[in-house]
């Protein structure tokens, strides 16, 4: 199931900035035929691509997207929001549920309204753009790591559901990318935006259903069969520390 670049028609969500635009300029330079380069506003990213106004937690907007762009036949699900709330002492759970809408349930409706545009254009590769955040809970920012961690059984599901209908679903995986939504955060190695995008392209042209992005999303996934001695402690003196600051 693997998919060229090359000539392809590709929906990049988030691509106003940081990954989203990347992606959009990288796809363009690599020979993609057309890309439909969604923002909440809909204001052009590159003059090359093709400008589309597209809220993921809208179902009318969600729905007009994928009769506006039927000759889709990659999708890169890439529009997320991070609150940086904890799940228990925050004042409320706005947060949480602001996060669970875009990333889990706006993924969600992309996935839906996009799986017959894919496959009536030849099956294709939804990409779904995750977290090692999926597979442990920071307590800092435990609704965004909860939203995460609902997004990878999606992408999970999606690709069983998927599989006949000869869609690749691809789940990429980094731990701290160096765009803006990661500003203001703990102080961990970063890796580029530019590397994310390279990776995730790559895996879509060779079949690969997984992307880890960088060392720190390759041990958390190594780290999860033991995550109760291997990752929460570290996790639970952090914690503590901080309530203690």
């Amino acid at each position: 199931m693997a998919v060229p670049i090359r000539g392809s028609r590709v929906l990049v969500t988030g691509a106003g900035r940081g990954l989203g635009r990347v992606f959009v300029r990288t796809l363009i330079d690599r020979g993609a035929a057309k890309v439909y380069a969604s923002t909440r506003s809909g204001a052009p990213v590159f003059g090359s691509t093709a400008p589309l106004r597209l809220d993921i937690t809208d179902p009318g907007q969600v729905a007009e997207a994928a009769e506006t762009c039927s000759d889709v036949n990659v999708l890169i699900n890439n529009a997320g929001v991070m609150h940086r709330t904890p799940l228990i002492s925050a004042a409320d759970t706005e947060g949480a549920r602001a996060e669970m809408e875009t990333n889990y349930f706006g993924t969600l409706a992309m996935c839906r309204a996009f799986a017959p545009v894919l496959a009536r254009n030849g099956g294709g590769a939804l990409v779904n753009i995750l977290s090692a955040a999926a597979w442990f809970a920071m307590p800092f920012n435990g609704s965004y790591c909860a939203s995460k961690s609902a997004e990878w059984s999606l992408t999970n599901a999606a690709r069983v559901e998927l599989r006949a209908q000869g869609t690749l679903v691809v789940g990429v995986f980094a731990s701290v990318i160096d765009t803006a939504l990661s500003s203001g955060g703990a102080d961990a190695p970063k890796v580029s935006p530019e590397s994310v995008v390279q990776q995730t392209l790559a895996a879509v042209e060779a079949g690969e259903q997984e992307v880890l992005a960088d060392s720190r999303s390759q041990a958390v996934k190594a780290a999860v069969p033991t995550d109760l001695d291997d990752i929460y402690p570290g996790v639970q003196s952090l914690w503590d520390a901080g309530a203690q600051g």
